[in-house]
């Protein structure tokens, strides 16, 4: 069962939030600040505990970690006393979280339909901007054992590309996937001694040697041939378009588009414009793909969303009128040339 909903009540920039999502594709733009990031945290965190079994309210304070680890700095900033809720939905179940700015713990939070949502796990992975495979050695011992200031979906990640592969025979779809992805990397991942390679014909490069896109592909890579992203996961996948080659996201496109032909619900957060145009380009008839446009309203400055499964109805589209400006731009220096 798929994310089906997301709701939000004075939580951290949202003061009323209601999304319904895509059981495929669900693409989030906007400008900075409108909350992107923060709303895909939340479902990631809801995910996560429905495997682990841990408690929510510890989860969103290691994922979002609010100064002091106070609980209460991620209800929106108002005078006075608030309380916030979170709510996500799958379906018939719905998990949900509220407690006010004075929290400090996470046992002041109430959480309801916890047992319900934790009987049906859901394999989830979250992809931050930050890539981490080329600083993984130790760092999963170090986190465990000291309090260092980074959020747990850096953890999180390394667990998910060092486990072993399934077993048993790799299906056709996936085969095809990573032997798209080995393409684009000429190679494979390797791990030895929790250190990452790709693997090429002239031996093994280590991470640290190489580019950080590629080693965001080499994630990929690892995430399928692993399992992690298999029928019924949720992929979730902060700016994928950081620190990639513009070409290459046409490829990767490609293979998110099939994941989620495959039965991978999928989250991403973006401000490019090649990467909304090749979604547009490359889709099948029977793909499913929302665009969450989320934006400000001029009177109130409410964080509110608009929802279209159509690329040309993304509105308002921040990333279409940048490019849209650069190009009149150009026309217009390129008249004045001519004209003088």
């Amino acid at each position: 069962m798929t994310i089906t909903k997301l709701r939000f009540d004075k939580f951290t920039v949202f003061d009323k939030l209601d999304i319904d999502l895509s059981p495929g594709m669900n693409v989030f733009v906007g400008a900075n600040g409108t909350g992107k990031t923060h709303l895909m945290k939340a479902a990631y965190a809801a995910c996560d505990i429905s495997k682990t079994k841990g408690n929510f309210a510890e989860k969103l304070i290691r994922v979002y970690m609010p100064s002091g680890h106070i609980l209460g700095r991620l209800v929106k900033r108002q005078k006075g006393s608030a309380r916030c809720a979170v709510e996500v939905h799958r379906g018939s179940k719905k998990l949900r979280i509220s407690f006010s700015n004075h929290s400090k713990s996470p046992d002041s939070a109430t959480v309801n339909g916890a047992k319900e949502w934790m009987a049906e796990p859901i394999e989830s992975v979250y992809i931050p901007v930050k890539e981490m495979l080329a600083n993984a050695p130790g760092f999963r011992s170090l986190y465990a054992q000291r309090e260092i200031h980074f959020e747990e979906i850096y953890a999180d990640i390394l667990d998910r590309a060092y486990r072993p592969a399934l077993r048993g025979p790799i299906d056709g779809v996936r085969k095809n996937l990573l032997k798209n992805l080995q393409g684009i990397m000429e190679g494979k991942v390797t791990i030895q001694e929790e250190e990452f390679f790709l693997r090429d014909k002239q031996g093994n490069l280590e991470f640290t040697l190489l580019a950080e896109g590629m080693r965001k592909l080499g994630l990929l890579w690892l995430l399928i041939q692993n399992g992690t992203l298999l029928n019924g996961s949720v992929l979730f996948w902060d700016e994928p378009e950081a620190n990639l080659n513009p070409k290459l996201l046409g490829p990767v496109i490609e293979i998110l588009l099939e994941l989620q032909r495959t039965g991978v619900q999928i989250f991403l957060a973006t401000h490019d414009y090649v990467i909304l145009k090749e979604l547009d380009l490359r889709r099948k008839a029977g793909d499913n793909i929302s665009f969450h446009s989320l934006y400000r309203h001029d009177d109130t400055a409410e964080i509110r969303c608009h929802t279209t499964g159509e690329f040309l109805e993304i509105h308002p589209n921040a990333i279409a009128e940048a490019f849209t400006s650069l190009y009149d731009r150009e026309i217009k220096r390129s008249l004045g040339e001519m004209l003088k």
